[in-house]
């Protein structure tokens, strides 16, 4: 099994980097408002991603895999988290108030789920519910470039994701997940788990389609 396989075996990965929000990000008529909401609770779900990154840190019992999560560690704290900051700063959100945000329940429901899996599960079931994240937003963020019209306001964040250093970091996390998956495992399981993050995935899409913050 490979991601790949997992990925060809999900019934719902279209929907996820195909969502509403994500072709009207790429199409760059996503309502600011929606843009402001979501960026913000990504923050508060790119922490608790570290989090889980440090777990993994934690389940590894070698050199290379406890590498791989430093990877996984570093990108959220100098390049994603950074970024959300100082998007949020151009809307007038400052750190202080991000760091008082009250998480939606979709932020909840995803982050414990996968911090869940790290906790209770082996480390290949951990990077199996982070690979949508990770994997999913390097989809993404180079179908958008290719798509994407000029003065889209959100050219940044697909620039950002589509970026050679984050498609390098989401080559790496692949090969690491496969090497993983290349062990003995529950591959039920393990889909089951892939494929219940995806879904969690499209919620949080789904999330910054309902719900706005009105700039001040």
């Amino acid at each position: 099994m490979t991601f790949q396989q997992l990925k060809q075996q999900c019934p719902y990965w279209q929907d996820y980097i195909n969502h509403p929000f994500v072709q009207q990000l790429r199409q760059g008529t996503l309502p600011l408002a929606n843009f402001r909401y979501y960026l913000q609770q990504d923050y508060l779900f790119l922490l608790q991603f570290t989090r889980t990154w440090g777990l993994a840190v934690y389940k590894s019992d070698n050199l290379a895999d406890m590498r791989a999560a430093q990877q996984g560690i570093n990108a959220m704290l100098d390049q994603e988290i950074q970024l959300h900051i100082q998007y949020c700063q151009q809307y007038g959100v400052t750190e202080q108030q991000l760091q008082q945000l009250e998480e939606h329940p979709a932020c909840i429901a995803y982050t414990r789920y996968v911090l869940d899996c790290g906790l209770t599960g082996t480390l290949t079931e951990l990077h199996t519910a982070l690979a949508p994240c990770i994997l999913g937003y390097a989809e993404i963020g180079k179908q958008a470039a290719t798509q994407s019209p000029a003065n889209n306001p959100y050219q940044s964040w697909i620039d950002m994701y589509a970026s050679q250093d984050y498609q390098t970091a989401a080559q790496q996390a692949e090969n690491t997940l496969n090497r993983l998956l290349a062990q003995p495992h529950q591959q039920n399981k393990i889909q089951q788990i892939f494929n219940t993050a995806v879904r969690m995935e499209i919620a949080f899409w789904q999330m910054g389609l309902e719900n706005k913050v009105e700039e001040e």
